[in-house]
């Protein structure tokens, strides 16, 4: 069997302010052994980590992150907003956190949340990682996806859906060559993940709200899921 992941969903985003160096770094602290992370791209062309179509509730400016080059999103705060302690946190530039993080013995779920950066994205993994064995470039953007493997033949592919696993979505993941079908935890059975297991797909869960959905889906034969309290699901896999 392989090695159960344990993504720290945005970074360890129970205990920091999700997508920010200090979430990260968390999650390397709690012994995670993935990480999820979501890129975007800024106004003036550099591709930066962070979730929200807006950044209204994450930080202390408004719009999105298309609106604004790089040095004026690091005059925000994208930390005071989860705990004053985070004053201050910085955005996190992917090229920094790629030179940081893609070295260490850690599986990467890298989120795509907009077309156009794929290329850019794919650089910098090749300059920064090891092996891109480790790697899974994943988004909900199918289009996106198919980008992806344009440009690179062989990176891992996951694709995030939000529906039950089908026939019809696998046959389209393989199209492109994918590897990995991640629906959301409260929309998979035992008998969805046997067909995608069956035409040869991993399968990672997100959408895992609380404790009781993480032990509930552990039981299923999957890759790994997402979770904000890494702590807590490496206890779970530890008590096997």
């Amino acid at each position: 069997m392989n090695k159960f992941i344990n993504y720290a969903h945005r970074g360890a985003s129970a205990y920091a302010p999700e997508n920010t160096m200090s979430a990260f770094e968390k999650a390397v602290e709690l012994k995670a052994n993935g990480i999820e992370l979501d890129l975007q791209k800024t106004k003036d062309g550099k591709i930066v980590i962070f979730h929200d179509d807006f950044i209204n509730k994450k930080s202390n400016g408004i719009g999105t992150i298309s609106d604004y080059t790089y040095n004026e999103l690091l005059k925000f705060d994208f930390g005071s907003w989860f705990d004053l302690k985070y004053k201050d946190e910085k955005i996190v530039l992917f090229e920094e956190f790629a030179k940081k993080f893609l070295s260490k013995d850690l599986t990467f779920a890298i989120e795509l949340k907009t077309i156009g950066i794929e290329k850019q994205t794919l650089e910098i993994i090749d300059k920064y990682s090891k092996s891109k064995e480790n790697i899974y470039i994943t988004s909900f953007i199918f289009e996106a996806l198919e980008n992806v493997r344009k440009f690179d033949k062989d990176i891992k592919i996951s694709w995030l859906i939000d529906e039950e696993i089908n026939q019809n979505n696998i046959d389209k993941l393989l199209s492109i060559k994918g590897c990995q079908i991640c629906p959301k935890a409260d929309k998979v059975s035992n008998s969805s993940i046997e067909l995608a297991n069956s035409n040869k797909l991993g399968v990672r869960l997100w959408g895992i709200r609380d404790q009781e959905i993480m032990q509930k889906v552990y039981k299923l034969n999957i890759d790994g899921m997402t979770v904000n309290f890494p702590d807590k699901l490496k206890v779970l896999i530890e008590g096997e």
